[in-house]
C-alpha cells in the first residue's frame, strides 16, 4: 500500500513538471477599468458651442480653404479671447458637421443683402491674365456696393500705388468721391502714399482681415465672372485685353440684370431709373462668347 502511494505521488509530480510554464501561475482575472475618451472628442467637449458655430460659418463662407488656413483665421480673430483651435480640431468639427455646412452655404447663397445707397462704398481689387506669349497683365477693378456697377476696369502697366491713384482719380472725376473704399491686405493698397492721398480726399480706407476674401465678396464675385469669360479666349497682347475689358464692362453694366437689384441692371441701379420696357437690341461681343439684351433708357 505504501509502495502504491509513493508511485502515485511520483506520477503526479511528473505530470506537474510536464505542464508549460505559462500554466504554473494562474492568470489574473480581468478587472473593470476606465478607458479615457479620444483626445479630440474630449477637446471638443471643452470648447464653447460658439467655437463650433464659428468654424462652420467660416467653412461655409470659404469652402476652398483647408483646415490649417481656417484654424489660422479663427486664431487671428479670437485668439485675444483665449480661444484657439488646431487643424486637427477643425477637421474633426467639419467632419462631424458636413450637413450643417451645406445647409448654411445654401442659406447664404440665397440670402438677399440689405440695400445700400450708391456711391457710398466701393470695392477695389487686382487680378491678372496672361496673353499668348505668357506675359501677365494686371487688371484693376472698381465696383460700387450699392448698385453693383463696375466703375473702372482697365489693364495696368504695374501695380504701384501711384498708378492705382491715377486710375482712382480719373474715376472720382467721372462718378464722384465715395465715403469709403474696401481693399484687401496687398501692399499697394495699404501704402503710406495711398493712405495719405485718400485721407486728403476724405475717403476712408477699409482693409479686410487676412485670409477673409468674403469680406470683399462683391469684387471677388465680379472677377469670378470676368475670369470665367476670359478663360474662353486667347489674348494676343495688352492692347487686345484693354478692348476686351471695355466690352465686358459695357455688357456687365447694361445687359446683365442682377437678382439682388430686383431685376435691374447695374447701370439702371446707378442712375436710379426703373426697369426699361423699350424695345431692346442684342449685344454681341467677344466673337459671340458674350451676348445679352440691352434695354435703352
Amino acid at each position: 500500500m505504501e509502495l502504491m502511494l509513493v508511485v502515485l505521488a511520483l506520477w503526479m509530480a511528473w505530470q506537474w513538471v510536464r505542464l508549460p510554464a505559462w500554466q504554473w501561475v494562474k492568470p489574473p482575472q480581468p478587472t473593470a477599468c476606465f478607458i479615457p475618451p479620444s483626445s479630440k472628442v474630449a477637446h471638443s467637449q471643452r470648447k464653447p458651442p460658439w467655437v463650433r458655430r464659428e468654424l462652420i460659418r467660416l467653412k461655409a463662407l470659404s469652402p476652398g480653404l483647408g483646415c490649417r488656413t481656417l484654424a489660422e483665421c479663427f486664431n487671428r480673430q479670437f485668439g485675444e479671447r483665449g480661444e484657439s483651435v488646431g487643424k486637427s480640431f477643425v477637421a474633426y468639427v467639419l467632419r462631424q458637421s458636413r450637413a450643417d455646412v451645406m445647409r448654411l452655404r445654401r442659406s447664404l447663397k440665397h440670402r438677399v443683402p440689405r440695400p445700400m445707397p450708391r456711391n457710398q462704398i466701393w470695392a477695389m481689387d487686382l487680378t491678372g491674365k496672361g496673353d499668348v506669349s505668357g506675359h501677365q497683365h494686371m487688371m484693376l477693378g472698381l465696383l460700387d456696393h450699392g448698385s453693383r456697377a463696375c466703375l473702372r476696369l482697365t489693364a495696368l502697366p504695374d501695380k504701384r500705388s501711384l498708378t492705382l491713384l491715377r486710375e482712382m482719380l480719373a474715376t472720382f472725376r467721372q462718378f464722384g468721391i465715395p465715403r469709403g473704399i474696401r481693399v484687401d491686405n496687398e501692399a499697394c493698397f495699404n501704402s503710406r502714399t495711398m493712405k495719405a492721398a485718400l485721407k486728403v480726399l476724405g475717403v476712408r480706407l477699409q482693409t479686410t482681415a487676412l485670409h477673409c476674401p468674403w469680406q470683399n465678396g462683391r469684387i471677388e464675385r465680379f472677377f469670378g465672372s470676368l475670369k470665367q469669360q476670359l478663360d474662353r479666349i486667347v489674348l494676343a497682347d495688352g492692347n487686345e485685353l484693354r478692348i476686351k475689358l471695355v466690352e465686358f464692362r459695357a455688357w456687365y453694366n447694361h445687359c446683365r440684370p442682377h437678382q439682388h437689384l430686383d431685376g435691374r441692371t447695374p447701370a439702371e441701379a446707378w442712375s436710379g431709373t426703373p426697369k426699361s420696357t423699350r424695345p431692346p437690341w442684342l449685344m454681341n461681343v467677344w466673337e459671340g462668347q458674350i451676348t445679352g439684351w440691352h434695354f435703352p433708357p
